[in-house]
């Protein structure tokens, strides 16, 4: 039987940030990717991010960054180990609180629904990591320990990024920690691929597009991933299968730590309703006063008992279809918003979102119309995933995650470098978890929302494998075919992020007819060739 997960979550705040740094940066530097997750104060107006005009869209989310400011940063390395069986990872998460030292909005809803996940804004007032927005002001970004410095040395790593949903956080990280954010959108994707040579990927658009899943909010998609990775460790197979390590955090350092802990999807005792908002969504308005269930454990084997049950499958999406119908009249619900931050949005009255598919969200067109109905109604006979077989060119990247903050020490790093120092996360002691509930304050964190995406990512990485690779490879390919992965791990995905209604994604390439900002090509000349 497999163990449940429990992913040791380093806490970085301002007075452990400078004990901390040299154990972060070399996690990023000898990762092979590395998921990021923001919290947010807010997101403003909800229609302006939902305008028609993609260029609208990306001038809302603009303002929203510049306007209000990340509350706290989860980053999650990924460090491939060649010598262990099966995918094995060693994994180091960070959950770091920052405090942005100019004026920003805070927007009530997003206030309401942090506290209710356990976000502590007295911590975050008193210890959170300073840091000012734009570019030009305070350190130089090479120089001193800080929050832009760490986001340089990111850069500087040149690594593959994952993200869920992320298209906002892309933007928030880039206004807070690189740069004012260019005028046109052409501009903004233009200096991201430079800034990312090793690639952008988004684990919604490959939860939709590649494993294409039932539902793809993130812990839905992760829960998913992990139940599927366990089926296969306990099945005995030879399939490729994610195995996550965790370094051993003792001493002083043991302070730092909080233990997540992350069960293996178990049956629920006796027949439960589940609502079907938040099974279609990942989110419900009502929160904890619904009668309805919001177990995810037991929507996802709702939705593999169902799969060859036509009857049942149909009437499902009959009552997504009742749900999505409850959920316009609800502003705050929009297709692709992560459960997350959907109450980070600014409710419209009498504003009615693109109507998501019963099972995935669907793809519109520039007129609004819902496209692919006949992928639906093949998926009502049990026969289809709801994505038909043309629509390979318009898989679509998504945009939002959430943040939690880890760290971890430099001698702990070191240890794991040189003696392994890897123990299986089993083998560190839980902190007592506490009652579930349906806001459950003790998993929704940037930290370990971070280390959901990239686990994500790492189950996508096994089950979408290259033609032609032996199981068994000679020592001499084996830094040939690490340097493939890592330049381009799905190559289907590279760089597409998705947007919200419609039927293509936001490629992150240089146009061109786009050239790069000076501000972003002076910021370059100093990540690329600036002394430390």
């Amino acid at each position: 039987m497999v163990s449940p997960l429990v992913v040791p979550v380093i806490d970085v705040q301002n007075d452990n940030f400078k004990e901390l740094w040299p154990a972060m940066v070399l996690a990023i530097k000898t990762a092979s990717f590395v998921a990021l997750d923001t919290e947010l104060s807010g997101l403003g107006n909800r229609k302006s991010l939902l305008a028609e005009s993609i260029e609208d869209r990306y001038r809302a989310i603009c303002q929203a960054a510049r306007s209000r400011s990340i509350l706290s940063l989860g980053i999650a390395c990924f460090k491939r180990l060649q010598d262990k069986a099966a995918e094995t990872y060693l994994v180091q998460v960070y959950n770091l609180t920052l405090l942005c030292s100019e004026e920003y909005v805070i927007e009530p809803q997003s206030v309401q629904f942090l506290v209710q996940h356990g976000f502590d804004f007295n911590k975050q007032y008193a210890s959170g990591i300073p840091y000012l927005k734009g570019n030009g002001k305070g350190p130089s970004d090479d120089q001193g320990v800080h929050i832009r410095a760490l986001f340089t040395d990111l850069l500087r790593a040149r690594k593959p990024v994952v993200f869920h949903n992320g298209l906002i956080d892309i933007a928030f990280l880039y206004q807070s920690f690189y740069s004012h954010l260019p005028e046109r959108l052409d501009t903004f994707t233009a200096n991201l691929s430079e800034m990312f040579p090793a690639g952008i990927y988004d684990t919604k658009y490959v939860t939709e597009f590649e494993l294409r899943l039932t539902a793809s909010y993130l812990e839905y998609a992760y829960k998913k991933c992990k139940l599927d990775n366990s089926r296969l460790v306990t099945s005995g197979g030879t399939g490729p299968h994610v195995h996550a390590e965790f370094c051993q955090y003792a001493g002083h350092m043991s302070r730092y730590v909080d233990y997540r802990v992350c069960p293996d999807v178990a049956s629920a005792e006796g027949p439960t309703d589940i609502c079907q908002r938040f099974s279609a969504f990942g989110w419900c308005p009502d929160g904890a006063q619904c009668p309805l269930s919001h177990d995810t454990d037991l929507i996802i084997l709702q939705d593999e008992k169902g799969t060859g049950d036509k009857r049942k499958r149909k009437k499902r999406i009959r009552n997504k279809k009742r749900g999505r119908g409850e959920a316009e009249d609800d502003p705050s619900i929009c297709d692709g918003a992560p459960e997350h931050k959907i109450l980070h949005t600014e409710a419209v009255p009498g504003e009615t979102p693109a109507e998501p598919c019963p099972e995935r969200g669907p793809l519109v067109d520039r007129g609004g119309k819902t496209l692919r109905s006949e992928a639906v109604d093949m998926e009502a006979d049990g026969e289809g995933n709801g994505v038909s077989g043309d629509d390979h060119d318009c898989r679509n990247p998504v945009a939002a995650a959430t943040d939690d903050v880890t760290n971890a020490k430099n001698d702990t790093n070191e240890s794991r470098e040189e003696d392994g120092g890897r123990g299986p996360l089993s083998d560190s002691p839980p902190k007592a978890e506490a009652p579930k509930t349906k806001a459950d304050p003790g998993t929704h964190r940037a930290g370990f929302d971070a280390f959901m995406t990239g686990y994500i990512f790492a189950h996508s990485c096994t089950l979408i494998k290259k033609e032609g690779v032996s199981a068994v490879e000679k020592k001499e390919e084996e830094t040939e075919k690490k340097e493939k992965e890592e330049q381009s791990w799905l190559p289907t995905c590279l760089n597409k992020v998705y947007l919200s209604g419609k039927a293509t994604p936001l490629n992150v390439v240089k146009s061109t007819f786009a050239r790069s900002s000076k501000a972003h090509v002076q910021k370059m000349s100093t990540v690329w060739g600036g002394a430390v």
